[in-house]
């Protein structure tokens, strides 16, 4: 008999006992004054479920002689005890002791007393399991966006009006990616239990060719994670080849099939490393718990990639540069829409960039970067000639620098455009050479795309019958032009670490700002604990 077969058990011996205690469906007139004070102390902070228990006359959602509360109840006690499940904090909602409030029921005040508290369960229950256990912005700072609020009275009357096990199993996340993830889970949680993986690949370059006790080490590792068949070869032949070759693919490595420190890095990683980072993985998919857009843009900043989804297809991929890794330069998580591009645009570069970059070298040599316009307060073009830059302060510089439209405009040939309040946006580059880097956070937060033009003829072919023909035509005009999108296309910053393919397996990205880290930090704190990992 397993667990929840043991709580329906325990709830029907429960109910035996305070049966008695119970109104009957629609019986509000047994419901005297202590019960209504009892209930009304418990959820005095709840103005929401305050105005939904008033709206029934304070009529049991969970505690009355009826098959629907008897539904309801067992429904949400199956699915708290499953909550683990899901990585989420199942201490908070409290099981045992609501098991206790209920088997204590003599007098209509406890009544009261356990009604409210399963209704601060559920409710608790169904903001983690919605929207995410912790909140966003507050685990890591860049990351802007909230979680959504959770409307007491909303979810009561959805569930009485509901199958209630629908409702229930209807809460979590239902996308492909949260599925896979959970399975992923669970795959992890075997491989732990069972010891973790075994081999760890030593030191030291390995290549095709090599063989001793480091390849069989390798060879082993390969095999214990899914990416060789069993061999007793010694050889880095082949198949050993075109595993590790498998495996840097699904790491966001190189693949070239030799093994330097940054592939046995990945290798030699634990199974509960790669839990921690599903787990993350679950929460940040609880966080954006919404409808994304048939068509949208995705760029996982942790995979520096950039790609448009079309009913759960990828349609255009393109590699990408994002933030440094340095404080004020990291790309922010956050949602938009993007509304048009801009061919040949014109720099106009930040004040921050201006100040804290460019006036310390034109101290140094007033015509450097000579190729940035100096703009008076006016708007006007100002000679640097008799200028002493020497003179200015960060505080107080009075000029703004633009970079006119040319192939050397560090925005490149074209940026796209979803205007938001931290400046952020996708743009061309003429630094193409960091395109090759496996590791590509070198931006001041931007975006920069790998393939703009490719992309801009993706986004225009929705609404042009010659979409490259008419950005060619805004770009050989020499002049800044803005093409507007007739519909606005989601763009969704992310930052994942574990993704799932669709095909089966899963892929693994580091953690190159440290967010899952902090994020995985504040699942342990808000009392998240997984099989043997806190957390």
């Amino acid at each position: 008999m397993n667990f929840i077969q043991v709580t329906r058990v325990i709830f029907v011996l429960l109910f035996m006992v305070y049966a008695a205690v119970l109104p009957t469906q629609g019986a509000a007139q047994k419901l005297d004054i202590s019960y209504q004070m009892a209930l009304s102390k418990a959820l005095q902070n709840d103005a929401s479920a305050m105005a939904f228990y008033k709206s029934r006359g304070f009529q049991p959602v969970w505690l009355e002689k009826s098959s629907a509360a008897s539904a309801r109840r067992t429904a949400l006690f199956d699915a708290l005890a499953l909550a683990g499940g899901h990585a989420l904090p199942v201490d908070r909602y409290q099981l045992p002791a609501l098991e206790r409030a209920v088997a204590n029921i003599k007098t209509t005040a406890d009544l009261g007393a356990a009604e409210a508290a399963l209704t601060q369960s559920f409710i608790a229950y169904v903001r983690d399991v919605r929207t995410g256990v912790v909140d966003p912005s507050s685990a890591v700072q860049d990351i802007k966006r909230k979680r959504f609020s959770i409307v007491t009275a909303d979810y009561l009357d959805a569930l009485v009006k509901s199958s209630p096990k629908k409702f229930m199993r209807a809460l979590p996340p239902q996308s492909n990616e949260y599925q896979r993830l959970l399975a992923e889970k669970e795959r992890l949680l075997d491989i732990i239990a069972a010891g973790d993986w075994q081999t760890i690949v030593p030191g030291g370059k390995l290549q095709p060719g090599d063989q001793g006790r480091a390849v069989i080490a390798l060879r082993d590792r390969l095999i214990e994670m899914g990416y060789l068949k069993r061999s007793l070869s010694a050889v880095y032949d082949a198949d050993i080849q075109k595993a590790v070759q498998a495996f840097q693919a699904d790491h966001g490595l190189a693949t070239d099939g030799i093994v330097g420190d940054g592939t046995r890095a990945e290798l030699n990683t634990s199974a509960r490393d790669r839990l921690a980072a599903v787990v993350v993985a679950m929460e940040r998919e609880r966080w954006t718990n919404f409808d994304r857009g048939t068509r949208h843009i995705i760029v996982n900043l942790a995979d520096f990639s950039a790609k448009i989804i079309n009913k759960g297809q990828v349609e255009f991929y393109t590699r990408a540069v994002v933030g440094s890794n340095k404080r004020d330069q990291r790309s922010p998580e956050f949602s938009d829409e993007m509304e048009h591009m801009v061919v040949n645009p014109t720099w106009n570069v930040p004040r921050s960039i201006t100040v804290k970059e460019y006036l310390p070298k034109m101290q140094a040599d007033p015509n450097a970067h000579s190729y940035l316009n100096l703009i008076s307060q006016s708007g006007q073009v100002v000679s640097r000639e008799g200028i002493d830059f020497t003179q200015f302060t960060a505080a107080d510089f009075p000029f703004d620098l633009k970079q006119p439209p040319s192939t050397r405009n560090a925005l490149g040939l074209v940026k796209f455009m979803f205007p938001n309040r931290y400046n952020i946006y996708l743009h061309d580059t003429p630094a193409k050479s960091l395109f090759a880097r496996e590791t590509r956070a070198f931006s001041h937060g931007c975006v920069r795309l790998h393939k703009p033009f490719d992309f801009a003829y993706a986004l225009l072919s929705v609404q042009s019958s010659n979409p490259k023909g008419e950005f060619h035509a805004a770009l050989d005009s020499g002049r800044e032009t803005v093409i507007e999108l007739k519909k606005h296309v989601p763009v969704h910053l992310m930052y994942r670490t574990a993704v799932s393919k669709p095909t089966g397996g899963m892929e693994y990205r580091r953690d190159v700002y440290g967010r899952d880290a902090a994020i995985f930090d504040a699942l342990v704190r808000a009392g998240v604990v997984i099989g043997s990992i806190a957390g």
